[in-house]
């Protein structure tokens, strides 16, 4: 399944099995917390986020270079 999501004013697609509102909603805090308090490697990704996949408990977030791609926990 793939949704887009608004960030940082850029429509990031969303890869997923299955998705849920309450998945979306806890997606959207986590990288909104993270954009404030998150540390240099994570601030480096999120500023060349191309797109998430949701598996299980965990956003992977890819970006443009292959070595600033992270996992974030949603819970």
């Amino acid at each position: 399944m793939k949704v887009f999501v608004t960030f940082q004013d850029r429509q990031v697609p969303v890869f997923a099995d299955s998705l849920n509102k309450k998945t979306l909603k806890l997606l959207k805090t986590a990288l909104d917390k993270k954009v404030e308090t998150g540390r240099a490697a994570l601030q480096k990704c999120l500023q060349t986020l191309i797109s998430i996949e949701v598996i299980g408990c965990e956003a992977i977030l890819h970006s443009l270079n292959e070595k600033d791609t992270l996992a974030l926990s949603l819970y």
